[in-house]
């Protein structure tokens, strides 16, 4: 199902709380868009977040989740199998392919993080799910 944002008041992102200067960067994206930059520092967490407000995709670092980002979008799957999940990984190799596929991860990157990439992937995300131009260059 597409929903259009047009119809929503708010653009809400969920990412992993880091402690590198990720939320910085994220908001260089973010910021000009209106789009809302939450933070999360663990599973719990995200499940928590996501549960009391309206989440458009989530950014889960396999690095630095408790226990890992595959474990993190395996619980977010439970409840919620169709919110889009961006994977950040410092290493890329097969098996987390397979399994980020298994899990439906919309798009995999590897570390350190090209924005370019990034915001390139969250525009495609954004238009194919939600009929969305916001992350347009």
């Amino acid at each position: 199902m597409v929903w259009s944002l047009s119809q929503l008041d708010e653009i809400n992102v969920l990412a992993s709380q880091t402690n590198w200067a990720w939320p910085e960067a994220l908001q260089c994206i973010f910021r000009p868009r209106g789009v809302n930059l939450l933070m999360a520092a663990s599973a719990e967490e995200f499940v928590s977040i996501i549960e009391s407000r309206r989440i458009h995709t989530t950014i889960v670092d396999m690095d630095s989740e408790k226990p890992d980002g595959l474990t993190t979008i395996k619980i977010i799957r439970m409840d919620y199998p169709r919110l889009p999940c961006i994977l950040l990984t410092g290493v890329v190799y097969e098996t987390l392919l397979g399994e980020a596929l298994r899990l439906d991860v919309f798009s995999v990157i590897g570390k350190p993080v090209d924005m370019r990439v990034l915001h390139e992937q969250l525009n495609r995300l954004f238009i194919k799910k939600y009929n969305s131009d916001v992350f347009a260059q």
